[in-house]
C-alpha cells in the first residue's frame, strides 16, 4: 500500500529521536487535493491511540497507520526523503489521480485554476484548492494571503466565481470552504 525508501525510513527513525518519540508509529494520509495532485501528510502516533479501523503496515523499526479514508487514494504511493540544493524534506509519489464527482466539470476547473486563476493570485500571496465538483456546485478552499484577507469575498465571488461559470456554465454556485478566521491577515474581522 505504502512504501518507504531506506532514506525516508532513516529520516523519519532519526526524528523520532530528536523528538523524543522512539516506539511511535508513523501516520500517513490525504491531508487534502492540490494543484498536483494528493496533497499528504505525516504525523506520529503513540502507542495505543491508533484507531481500531487503521490499516498498519509494517516498516522496520517502526509501524506505518493509514486511515480508511485515505486507503483507496494513496495505495501504490512511494515515500523518499531528499536533501537537494532547493532544500530537503519527503517526497511523495501517488500513482493515484484525483476524481471529481463530476470528472469532466472537475479537469475543467482545475485546469482553469492551474493555467490562469492561481497566476494571478500569486501576485498577492494567494492560491485557491479545488475540493470537489458535486451536484453543479464547486467546492473551494482559499490560502496564503487569501485565508482570512478582507477581500477574499470579492476575490471568490468577482473573480473566481465569474470565470469558473464562464469555462462551465452548469456550474451554479461556489462553496467557500475556508476557515478565514482563522488567517494572519489583520484586516479580516469575523462576523
Amino acid at each position: 500500500m505504502v512504501t518507504l525508501t531506506d532514506s525516508a525510513r532513516e529520516r523519519v527513525q532519526k526524528v523520532m529521536e530528536m523528538q523524543g518519540k522512539e516506539g511511535h508509529q508513523l501516520r500517513v494520509r490525504i491531508a487534502g487535493r492540490g494543484a498536483s495532485g494528493y496533497k499528504h501528510e505525516l504525523g506520529f502516533v503513540a502507542p495505543g491511540a491508533e484507531e481500531d479501523d487503521d490499516i498498519v503496515l509494517d516498516a522496520g523499526p517502526f509501524k506505518v497507520l493509514v486511515d480508511p479514508e485515505s486507503a483507496e487514494n494513496i495505495k501504490g504511493t512511494s515515500i523518499d526523503y531528499v536533501e537537494n540544493l532547493q532544500g530537503a524534506g519527503f517526497v511523495f509519489e501517488n500513482p493515484n489521480t484525483i476524481e471529481w464527482s463530476d470528472q469532466e466539470q472537475g479537469d475543467t476547473i482545475q485546469e482553469l485554476i492551474n493555467n490562469t486563476i492561481n497566476p494571478g493570485l500569486a501576485s498577492h500571496g494567494g492560491y485557491v484548492e479545488l475540493l470537489d465538483v458535486k451536484e453543479n456546485a464547486v467546492y473551494v478552499k482559499l490560502g496564503g494571503g487569501c485565508q482570512g484577507c478582507g477581500m477574499a469575498n470579492v476575490t471568490l465571488r468577482q473573480g473566481i466565481e465569474r470565470m469558473i461559470k464562464a469555462a462551465v456554465p452548469e456550474i451554479e454556485e461556489i462553496i467557500d470552504t475556508t476557515d478565514h478566521a482563522g488567517g494572519k491577515n489583520p484586516y479580516y474581522a469575523p462576523q
